[in-house]
């Protein structure tokens, strides 16, 4: 039976309370933006969800490069684990990212999706390479050779990080930059703030949980398969 470290489960309780938080603040308690400026203002909202989701996204990508990176400098299990947890969790809040985002753009575009907007299609290529990583590890023999093919993806893709990274700064055509309201201190609304905050550290511990939670998973089954391997090899040779 494989055991759950008591640090994942807490850490999942404490970011999943919070991202129920951070939904409820937006909605009741995060002030309007400014109307005139806005199709939809309403739908801001969904900032407080579709901006930590692209910010852990970012963090499972970088596990995926430095597994990726890892695997072939030392060829360690180790350094698989973080593959196989980077491409599980860059497909889940990729998954996230380009959900939430049509949604904010039928509302305020009217169309859920821009083709000509550099951050929205790059960041899809990225879901689109950890979704490729993803069913390439669940379809294929989990040979060396496979894991080269696969880390190689993973190597290479993470160049649409930067890309993505960059758009999101310099890219400002349609898809929106940061929600401004007027403020002596900082230009973004405290409340906005204070919201923004709790979602990206709620969803921060989610992905933190997560990745341990991952971790066990996938080094138990490694274990498995080799007490497996090894039992067949016994009664060969009986």
């Amino acid at each position: 039976m494989v055991r759950i470290p008591a640090q994942a489960i807490a850490l999942l309780a404490l970011g999943s309370g919070g991202l129920v938080a951070t939904i409820l603040l937006g909605i009741i308690w995060a002030p309007d933006v400014n109307p005139s400026q806005w199709r939809a203002p309403a739908a801001y909202r969904i900032i407080f969800l579709h901006v930590p989701f692209a910010w852990t996204s970012f963090l499972a990508f970088g596990m995926l490069f430095w597994g990726s990176l890892g695997w072939y400098l030392r060829r360690t299990e180790r350094s698989w684990r973080l593959v196989q947890s980077g491409s599980d969790l860059g497909l889940l809040f990729g998954i996230g990212v380009i959900t939430s985002g049509p949604i904010w753009g039928m509302a305020e575009w009217g169309v859920p999706w821009d083709w000509a907007d550099l951050r929205l299609n790059t960041f899809a290529l990225l879901t689109a390479l950890a979704l490729f990583i993803v069913m390439a590890r669940r379809s294929q023999p989990d040979h060396d050779s496979t894991r080269d093919t696969i880390a190689a993806v993973g190597l290479f893709g993470f160049i649409l990080v930067p890309i993505t990274a960059v758009a999101t700064t310099l890219y400002q055509k349609r898809h929106p930059g940061v929600v401004i309201i007027e403020s002596e201190d900082s230009g973004l609304d405290p409340a906005i703030r204070t919201v923004m905050i709790i979602g990206f550290v709620s969803v921060t511990l989610l992905f933190i949980g997560l990745t341990m939670v991952s971790h066990t998973l996938y080094s138990a089954e490694a274990e498995m398969e080799l007490n497996l391997k090894v039992l067949d090899e016994m009664n060969g040779g009986e």
